[in-house]
């Protein structure tokens, strides 16, 4: 018991004693009141291992070069010169990934407003390769403007003389694939027949070509050199065809641009309102662009006629005609 005793005592006194010691290092030391590793708190902006919100990257613009086909007559020329016009107006604005512009001017000459705007000379097509259908130029001029032209952004916005800008453009292309409009009046299925003549079964099935023209689009720079010279291709083919040229008319272009973008795995996102198409569309909503290209007949006073094709009025939106149709005789003007 005598032992016992002792024992307890000594470690009585022993923890009194650290006890003591703990005090009176804790009465002497400062506080510190940062984190771990971190001497200076004023300095501390990133937790070790996660980043606060204030450090999360700003979104990159990823800007588009636009680009219009346009041959050299009055009419297309005076269409680039207010496209441009309000090309700049919208550039800067807020929401806008619109980089540089370019008139692709397929005369094989310059003119006079190329100081005016942005512009690259292209040739047009041999004499005779177009039958007539002066469109066959458009792409023919792109596969020499990306073959030649040094086109600093990463993506194109194909565009034409006769699309009004009515606000700043998104880049509205995600991961790969394009931005384009559906037109109602591009049918694949309707004329899959005939198209699997340019787009053959081991390509996959025809609802892999889209209801679209080469404009509007917004495309990748890499993807557009692949399939601009496809489209040049398919193109002259399907104008050669008889078939083909019945079925398509003056849409032909517009097929075999779709036929080939769906050719090289290349595909779209539909926006409806990418633009509106006067007079069918009467309200611009949220579409960025305005499509003037539909002849708009009017009864004689002057109520725009949506069934009728011919009216006693016709203002053709193409060439600034206006034809008053009288007992079968028309008075342009």
């Amino acid at each position: 018991m005598g032992c016992g005793n002792v024992f307890f005592t000594l470690i009585i006194t022993f923890s009194a004693a650290l006890i003591t010691y703990n005090i009176i290092i804790s009465a002497n030391a400062s506080l510190k009141q940062d984190f771990p590793g971190n001497s200076n708190p004023s300095k501390l902006t990133v937790d070790p291992i996660i980043k606060m919100p204030s450090d999360s990257p700003k979104k990159t613009k990823r800007l588009f070069h636009t680009a219009v086909t346009s041959s050299d007559s009055i009419y297309n020329t005076w269409q680039c010169r207010v496209m441009y016009y309000w090309f700049n107006k919208h550039k800067h604005k807020p929401n806008s990934d619109m980089g540089g512009f370019t008139r692709i001017l397929h005369s094989g000459k310059s003119d006079r407003f190329m100081d005016e705007i942005p512009t690259f000379v292209a040739n047009p097509l041999p004499d005779g390769v177009d039958q007539g259908y002066i469109v066959l130029n458009r792409p023919w001029a792109f596969v020499q403007w990306l073959q030649q032209a040094n086109i600093e952004e990463d993506y194109i916005f194909m565009s034409e003389p006769d699309h009004l800008l009515v606000k700043p453009i998104p880049n509205l292309s995600i991961d790969g694939l394009a931005a384009a409009y559906p037109f109602f009046y591009i049918d694949p299925k309707k004329y899959e027949t005939i198209l699997r003549k340019f787009f053959p079964e081991e390509k996959g099935p025809i609802t892999n070509i889209d209801p679209i023209g080469n404009s509007p689009v917004i495309v990748g720079k890499e993807a557009l050199k692949k399939i601009a010279p496809t489209w040049m291709n398919v193109s002259l083919e399907m104008k050669k065809d008889p078939e083909a040229d019945k079925a398509f008319g003056w849409v032909l272009e517009m097929y075999a641009y779709a036929v080939a973008s769906a050719f090289h795995g290349v595909g779209n996102i539909l926006y409806e309102e990418f633009m509106i198409q006067p007079p069918w569309s009467t309200t611009i909503g949220k579409s960025y662009i305005i499509h003037y290209t539909y002849g708009c007949d009017y009864d004689l006073q002057v109520v725009f006629l949506y069934e009728q094709v011919v009216g006693p009025y016709l203002v053709f939106l193409r060439g600034i005609i206006i034809l008053i149709n009288i007992g079968g005789v028309c008075y342009s003007g």
